[in-house]
């Protein structure tokens, strides 16, 4: 069976054929195999086919993964476009499939890397344009990915090779996007118009926290302030409707309960009857007994269990939840969003462990049996440390002699060898698969790792391009890296559009093109590389 790809290129290519017949002589330079190849290699053309597109799919894995929990699905999550279209290149270079495999947009990596602020921390403060805006980019970078490689392929079926096969079963390398929106930017007018550019932009999938708008913090801060229910209800509700509005019938709500680090709320909803769900949030709130007659001038007062109490009010007017309520809160937070709307649950931890992580999911699945989780593989978690506690413990129960370990200091490098790293290590490699099997996780997704890999990066060649080593820390440690590695973007000229764009000038001038492909282009000096890659590739389709 044909895929989109090519009845794409069949449609287009009977679409100019019969245009072509109505305007006559005027179209005679209009070439209908040329168009209908552009036409293959752009199969997206707005933002909202990209939306429509990703959430089906987004829905098909959700169901996949009900069926069967080892169908689990993972994303890394990127600041700019280059880097999401490397990271699918590679995607499909290395596992010959982007399925499952998804990106996720940070609104921490938009503070501190795309604000015309500059660099800012997790607290909203960034244009909440930033987000629409990197979103769009990301798509652009990704359509391009596939107009290059498709360029590719009709370049070699020109000269004679047999890659109509590949050209009629091309995979695109866009995929859907989990965009983070924080917690709305404003009221929830803000954030239903937020999110249509959102959704406009590409958008399948748009995640938000219950924090309060003017003061949210990072998931992995202190100082988090929840809202009502109530409040987080009216903007998941206001995303359903831009979602419905622009006909993304599919689209994807996250629920993020940050609850189990908050410990303040910003107001005290109104409960109209006991038990309502107002009635449970505030049963949360930590109050004191209190005669009228000790009452101060504008004290706040609630009824509780037939007696006055006074709730517990910061100096800055916030209130204080009980301590020890925050999981309760996190298990009312996620029943709550998945009864009103939300699709898939988001619970900031304070460390990555399955076991806790699972303990909370059950309790929701209790109530709602198909509850899935978005779970942040957070850098802001120490895992070495994390999990080399955690197989302590396990060792120390099962009577293994510790006394070789110095319990303070398990981050030591002389324990990288050790039987509690190699345990540790194993735990940390198979923590996805346990999440998915275990805790009910069915994204998992790293938010920050772009930020690191960048700075890792920079520190390791800069160490040796300003040191002793000079030009050769950028050879071997780069360059020489990413021709035996095939790393696309060696030959930066192609991934940057230059043989696209040659083709396209002569698509349009014909001979009179002047094109940037010629001899003198040094780029051709990694063209052995390409023709080995060729040459491999007919190799693995033999095999």
């Amino acid at each position: 069976m044909k895929n989109l790809a090519q009845s794409n290129y069949s449609s287009a290519l009977q679409t100019v054929k019969d245009l072509k017949a109505k305007y006559g002589n005027t179209w005679n330079a209009i070439n209908p195999e040329t168009a209908a190849r552009m036409v293959a290699q752009n199969r997206f053309k707005t933002g909202l086919d990209i939306a429509k597109y990703t959430a089906s799919i987004m829905r098909k894995d959700m169901a996949e993964y009900d069926a069967d929990v080892s169908n689990y699905t993972q994303s890394l999550g990127c600041w700019h476009g280059f880097v999401a279209q490397q990271n699918m290149i590679a995607v499909k270079k290395h596992h010959k499939t982007t399925s499952k495999r998804y990106l996720y947009l940070s609104g921490w990596m938009v503070a501190a890397l795309r604000s015309e602020f500059g660099p800012l921390p997790d607290q909203s403060m960034h244009e909440k344009t930033a987000v629409p805006l990197l979103i769009k980019e990301i798509y652009d970078f990704l359509r391009q990915a596939d107009a290059i490689e498709l360029n590719d392929l009709f370049r070699r079926l020109e000269k004679g090779e047999d890659v109509q096969y590949q050209i009629d079963n091309f995979e695109t390398h866009v995929v859907p996007i989990i965009a983070d929106i924080d917690a709305g930017f404003g009221n929830e007018e803000a954030t239903y118009l937020l999110t249509k550019k959102m959704i406009e932009a590409g958008a399948c999938a748009i995640q938000i926290e219950n924090q309060v708008s003017d003061a949210k913090q990072c998931g992995h801060q202190d100082g988090k302030v929840t809202v009502p229910h109530e409040d987080f209800i009216a903007k998941l509700n206001a995303i359903r409707y831009a979602f419905l509005e622009l006909g993304v019938d599919e689209g994807i709500i996250v629920a993020r309960t940050d609850s189990e680090g908050a410990s303040l709320t910003q107001k005290l909803p109104v409960s109209n009857e006991s038990g309502d769900l107002a009635s449970q949030y505030l049963a949360f709130v930590e109050a004191e007994e209190i005669d009228i007659n000790d009452a101060k001038e504008d004290d706040v007062f609630l009824k509780r269990d037939g007696k006055l109490v006074r709730p517990v009010r910061l100096p800055n007017g916030l209130y204080k939840f009980k301590d020890g309520s925050n999981i309760d809160r996190v298990v009312l937070d996620c029943v709550t969003s998945l009864q009103n709307g939300a699709d898939l649950l988001w619970i900031e931890t304070p460390t990555p462990n399955v076991k806790q992580i699972a303990n909370m999911v059950n309790r929701i699945k209790e109530v709602v049996p198909n509850a899935k989780l978005v779970y942040n593989n957070s850098p802001s978690f120490n895992w070495t440390l994390n999990f080399r506690n955690q197989v302590y413990e396990e060792m120390l129960s099962e009577g293994e002699n510790m006394t070789g370990y110095d319990r303070n200091n398990l981050m030591d490098a002389q324990y990288d060898d050790s039987e509690l790293c190699y345990r540790a290590d194993e735990k940390i490699k198979t923590f996805q698969i346990d999440g998915a099997r275990d805790a009910g996780i069915f994204h998992h997704l790293i938010t920050l790792p772009t930020y690191h890999t960048t700075a890792l990066h920079m520190n390791d060649l800069t160490e040796g391009y300003f040191g002793e080593e000079g030009m050769l820390a950028y050879v071997k440690g780069v360059q020489r890296q990413e021709i035996r590695k095939g790393v696309s973007c060696v030959k930066h000229q192609r991934m940057a559009g230059s043989n696209l764009g040659d083709d396209h000038k002569t698509f349009f001038a014909g001979d009179k093109a002047l094109k940037a492909g010629g001899e003198n282009n040094t780029s051709n000096q990694f063209e052995v590389i390409a023709k080995n890659n060729k040459v491999e590739e007919k190799l693995r389709r033999v095999v």
